[in-house]
């Protein structure tokens, strides 16, 4: 579990290469595939199709941290998701994934299919939260209690996010993920290294060339501190930046992690 030295790219997000619309307001309209490269076909429902519709704020647009400060690009991301991440220190990068996999269920309406564990193991269901029950943390234990009305309003589900967000890390997340080991991820997919601090990052789009039998990708995390949701670059590959290309070997390496092709995980 290395951190990536911070790579330097000669072009700026605002000299949108010939992969970038900048008009494009979601990642399937801002990143255009490579040349001789064609979007997968996915599910109008599927979370795939809820990440690569994901919205994206204008073209050049700056990372903000919860507190408002500005995370420079400085080769590290290509475009920023148009989401709201609340005022604390707690939308990092599993959270983003959650986050990511929540909102999905959420707009579904698979209400009992949002359900994380914390780091201790316990299991924070949101269909009991949406019944009105809320949950009292005290040390390494949390237990369920009576507290508020039922519904499902969008003020009392960012809550509920947030109490996981603040018990949950990369360790719980990775125990709650499918290993799928490879260097040709999926979109839904995740990188993840368990740590502390460890790192994840998701596959939000993928697009393939089926006469050459290749495949590219594109890759969204946060970080530390909490911020923004971002659109990776791709630190190993300028011309084909922010995409990567799968059969990579062994090593992912993106802006600020390096990650290996056993670190493939996905969601039941």
């Amino acid at each position: 579990m290395a951190l990536l030295s911070l790579i330097l790219f000669p072009a700026s997000p605002r000299e949108a290469p010939d992969t970038v619309d900048p008009p494009g307001m979601t990642v399937e309209a801002r990143f255009a595939p490579p040349a001789g490269y064609e979007r997968e076909a996915v599910a109008v429902d599927s979370f795939a199709a809820y990440l690569r519709h994901l919205p994206l704020k204008p073209h050049g647009s700056e990372v903000r941290l919860y507190d408002g400060r500005i995370k420079p690009s400085s080769g590290i991301y290509a475009a920023v998701v148009d989401l709201p991440i609340g005022t604390r220190d707690l939308h990092q990068c599993a959270d983003a994934v959650i986050r990511l996999r929540a909102d999905y269920l959420f707009s579904r309406q698979r209400y009992d299919d949002i359900r994380f564990r914390f780091s201790s193991g316990f299991v924070a269901e949101y269909s009991r939260w949406r019944r009105g029950e809320r949950i009292a943390v005290s040390g390494n234990a949390a237990r369920w209690q009576p507290g508020a009305r039922p519904g499902v309003d969008a003020r009392s589900y960012w809550r509920y996010l947030e109490t996981v967000f603040a018990y949950a890390g990369t360790a719980s997340l990775a125990r709650e993920l499918q290993a799928v080991p490879g260097d040709d991820p999926r979109i839904g997919d995740i990188f993840i290294q368990p740590g502390h601090p460890g790192h994840a990052v998701i596959v939000v789009d993928r697009a393939v060339d089926r006469d050459r039998g290749r495949a590219v990708f594109l890759l969204a995390q946060s970080y530390m501190p909490a911020q923004e949701i971002q659109v990776l670059q791709n630190p190993g590959a300028a011309v084909l930046s922010p995409w990567y290309a799968a059969g990579f070997g062994g090593t992912l390496v993106t802006p600020e992690w390096t990650f290996h092709a056993g670190d493939c995980m996905r969601f039941p």
